[in-house]
């Protein structure tokens, strides 16, 4: 017989401090790997987190075929790097290019298991969503070269880094009021979260009139916003399958950016 949720629920510190220390780890490198090694030092530190999380979910969700469902989260995260990174004018529409193949390639992956194919549609989600998270990531480098995006860039980094750990600690705690049973999150955490986020935005705004003030907190309020939202996501992947170790708190940390990521930089186009 198998154990609900609640039967074998993890420990509130265990559930929070291993994220709250991968978060640390992933927005210092995210931020330090750039400002040591330029360009190159925040691609590579990209994929380096693309990767943890493309090992961390497969193993967390429990996909079926996890040798060939590793292979396309890696090859999906390389080449959606490599489009964002080489061409002059790097687009996030060209990670078309990933996203099209790589669902095909995923559907035919779960075709090719052999019979029975158990979890074929739940495995086949996960597949493609993992494809979409790395794509997501990508975006990340959309702009690099350019010393006004890249400090753009660390602080959408600081900002869902920021938002992420206060949700975290402040969850440990007091989870309360709790959004769902099981699930050790509370509206309270959510709610600083989003001060977290809008604070560090507002703290690293380039000095000026009060309108870059409020265009500041509005953006900072967005990301962190989507960024705890989809933390709160990820601890129900936690408390369905708690017993997968380290690959929970790879996904706790790094889902939330991939999230994130992309509304930033949309709302950087709308400021232009």
């Amino acid at each position: 017989m198998s154990h609900s949720a609640l039967d074998t629920e993890l420990p509130r510190a265990a559930h929070h401090l291993p994220a709250a220390g991968v978060v640390v780890g992933v927005t210092a490198l995210l931020v330090g790997a750039p400002a040591v090694a330029g360009d190159p030092g925040r691609l590579a530190a990209l994929l380096v987190v693309q990767l943890a999380l493309v090992a961390a979910w497969v193993t967390a969700t429990g996909i079926r075929g996890f040798v060939g469902s590793l292979a396309i989260g890696a090859a999906a995260a390389i080449g959606a790097d490599l489009l964002m990174a080489l061409p002059d004018r790097p687009q996030p529409g060209m990670l078309l290019v990933v996203l099209g193949p790589g669902l095909l390639v995923a559907v035919l992956h779960q075709m090719a298991r052999p019979a029975p194919r158990r979890y074929l549609v739940a495995s086949l989600a996960g597949v493609v969503m993992l494809v979409c998270v790395v794509c997501a990531l990508a975006v990340l480098l959309t702009r690099a070269g350019d010393a006004d995006a890249d400090r753009a860039v660390d602080t959408t980094v600081l900002v869902i880094g920021a938002a992420l750990l206060v949700g975290h600690l402040v969850d440990l705690l007091l989870p309360r009021p709790q959004i769902a049973p099981g699930v050790p999150r509370g509206l309270v955490a959510l709610l600083l979260a989003v001060l977290a986020g809008v604070a560090v935005s507002v703290l690293r705004r380039t000095p000026g009139e009060l309108v870059d003030s409020l265009s500041a907190a509005t953006t900072g309020a967005a990301v962190a916003g989507v960024a705890a939202l989809v933390a709160v996501g990820a601890s129900y992947v936690v408390a369905e399958r708690p017993q997968r170790g380290w690959a929970l708190p790879v996904v706790q940390a790094v889902l939330p950016f991939a999230g994130a990521v992309p509304v930033a930089y949309a709302l950087a186009l709308t400021s232009l």
